[in-house]
């Protein structure tokens, strides 16, 4: 399936695309390749055209920088969080399959991913937080069809690793201050 018709499938008819999804053959370097590493560049990018080109807001050598650091630990981000997807799949009945765990992250982070074209326009950058909301109700609605989590405990699941995340990025929101400057990553 291609990228577009996915995303256009995960975002407006998700129960009956994770069944699709669920039963499909892949592995970790075809979803990178195919879906990933090109999902993961549409807020960096449109970020960079919004706030350096349009405001002005800062230096175009920073926000290449920026661009480039922000793909980076997206890429990673989504690497890291099907990880604990998958430890966290058997604890509630689930499946501890990588490939399933990265399946349900990756096509749960379209929404935040399609909600990376509002960053054109900075000022309705909150349409991009409301649809990286609606990436929870996806990852809720993934949970039973491709990590096999039983229907009574996705929601749990669902929040335990919500909070996983949160605790991720955190993390990660603190290193890349430690390292670039608190200045850039607040930018990002």
């Amino acid at each position: 399936m291609d990228l577009v018709s996915r995303a256009k499938n995960i975002l407006l008819s998700p129960r009956s695309e994770w069944a699709v999804i669920a039963g499909e053959e892949t592995d970790a370097g075809t979803l990178y390749r195919s879906y990933i590493v090109y999902m993961a560049a549409i807020a960096p990018v449109c970020g960079f055209i919004g706030f350096t080109i349009f405001l002005s807001h800062f230096g175009v050598g920073i926000g290449i920088f920026a661009v480039i650091i922000q793909y980076l630990v997206a890429l990673g981000v989504v690497y890291v969080v099907a990880l604990i997807a998958q430890w966290l799949g058997p604890k509630f009945g689930g499946s501890g399959d990588f490939v399933r765990a990265l399946k349900l992250v990756a096509y749960a982070s379209t929404a935040s991913w399609v909600g990376g074209f509002f960053m054109l326009v900075p000022r309705l950058g909150i349409l991009s937080f409301l649809l990286s909301l609606y990436g929870l109700y996806l990852l809720y609605a993934g949970a039973t069809p491709v990590m096999e989590v039983p229907a009574e405990r996705a929601v749990v699941f669902t929040g335990a690793l919500v909070l996983a995340v949160i605790a991720l990025l955190i993390v990660v929101a603190f290193i890349l201050r430690l390292i670039l400057g608190f200045g850039m990553v607040t930018m990002m």
